[in-house]
């Protein structure tokens, strides 16, 4: 089985991305980087992560 790393991106992963960094004004490398620790499973998750990261800038 292959790590999520190893996979290549498609649109849908980008759109994530894409969403994520936007609604909690991160940039989206770091939106990446966050749905790599996390997965992208848990959106609730994700975006409270993420708007945490985006108060710290």
């Amino acid at each position: 089985m292959a790590d999520e790393q190893d996979k290549a991106p498609n649109e849908s992963d980008d759109f994530v991305v894409r969403r994520l960094a936007n609604e909690a004004s991160i940039p989206e490398e770091q939106a990446r980087e966050l749905i790599g620790f996390l997965g992208a499973h848990s959106w609730a998750s994700l975006l409270r992560e993420a708007r945490i990261l985006g108060k710290k800038r």
